[in-house]
């Protein structure tokens, strides 16, 4: 059953959905700076910034590398990227968490996908709290039930790593 709150203000009632304000802060949690690993040591890859975009949407940006330069000195570009035009922009920067929206029902932020610069390819991704500061990111081909994906565990930090 849904409310609602209204508010009289100078004679104008405005009319809001009660839930709108505890939905909207329980979505925000997940705004933040998160700790990657990689796939194959487990050790620290890069730190991505979650945040909400003008649109109302999640995405996130990688914003620290432990490696940010080649072994030419270069900085790490989307070289994996099918797309030939995209291979010459920066890894520092890059939008990888795309158009994410909070699903009170299940407490997840689903209908995204997350992009990998090491493969160079785009998955449909759900993101779901574990335990305290610990999300689990699963991207995946075709439907999240079919089980053909993968799943990655990314800590919650409290800054930006420099």
């Amino acid at each position: 059953m849904k409310h609602t709150l209204i508010l009289a203000i100078l004679g104008v009632a405005l009319i809001f959905p009660a839930l709108t304000f505890g939905q909207a802060s329980k979505a925000d949690r997940i705004a933040g700076y998160y700790l990657t690993y990689d796939d194959e040591t487990g050790k620290e890859k890069s730190q991505v910034h979650i945040h909400k975009a003008t649109n109302g949407k999640y995405v996130g940006e990688i914003v620290w590398l432990k490696v940010p330069k080649e072994a030419n000195g270069k900085e790490k570009l989307d070289k994996n990227n099918p797309e030939t035009k995209l291979q010459s922009r920066k890894v520092m920067g890059l939008q990888i968490l795309k158009d994410f929206t909070y699903d009170a029902e299940n407490d997840e932020w689903s209908e995204g996908t997350i992009y990998n610069p090491s493969s160079g390819k785009t998955y449909s991704c759900y993101m779901k709290f574990e335990s305290g500061k610990s999300l689990k990111i699963r991207g995946y081909i075709g439907k999240a039930w079919m089980g053909i994906g993968k799943t990655a565990v990314w800590t919650k930090e409290e800054t930006l790593r420099k």
